[in-house]
């Protein structure tokens, strides 16, 4: 059960900052789509994700999306954002963020998965050997394919805070 436990917890995608990813080893965030970067009933992002994605950039942080969606969704959702997707993942299996580690020449020391499901988000990070970043969903619904997932993990993330007080949300990697 351990592969479904997050190496770190935090509110937002919002909440990685440029110095604490360095600080970490940390220079390519590979993000889920879905109600991480986006609503997941949302064609397009905010003003908010464009100034965070310019922070990063600036910063020399490589942002990629790997997303189960089709090709179609993705290229449309990511259209005004000017950064690289891999689609059809297939999370939990790790062969998306593999693809995404081959492609794209990255070190999976220096990478970390972000998105807001423990089921697909972040054991597919697990098993393909990266770390790990849990948000929480930016919206409160979800499509009717995630709702038995959204159930499993709440029983999942009880069991993780009650073995370990430090699992907890946090606004900030080193908090």
């Amino acid at each position: 059960m351990a592969f479904f436990k997050p190496d770190w917890l935090l509110t937002s995608i919002y909440a990685l900052r440029p110095i604490d990813l360095k600080r970490n080893g940390i220079n390519t965030i590979l993000t889920d789509l879905d109600n991480t970067l986006i609503a997941w009933h949302e064609p397009e992002s905010s003003g908010q994700l464009r100034a965070w994605l310019a922070e990063m950039a600036q910063s020399q942080i490589q942002v990629i999306v790997v997303s189960n969606n089709n090709a179609k969704r993705v290229a449309r959702a990511v259209a005004d954002l000017d950064i690289p997707f891999i689609h059809s993942a297939r999370k939990p299996l790790p062969s998306g963020i593999k693809r995404a580690l081959r492609q794209f020449d990255l070190s999976p020391r220096q990478t970390i998965m972000v998105g807001d499901q423990l089921l697909t988000d972040v054991q597919a990070g697990h098993l393909a050997g990266v770390r790990t970043v849990m948000v929480k969903p930016l919206v409160e619904t979800d499509s009717w394919v995630t709702l038995f997932s959204r159930f499993m993990e709440g029983f999942i993330m009880k069991h993780y805070a009650r073995k370990d007080a430090q699992f907890k949300w946090r606004e900030r990697l080193d908090d």
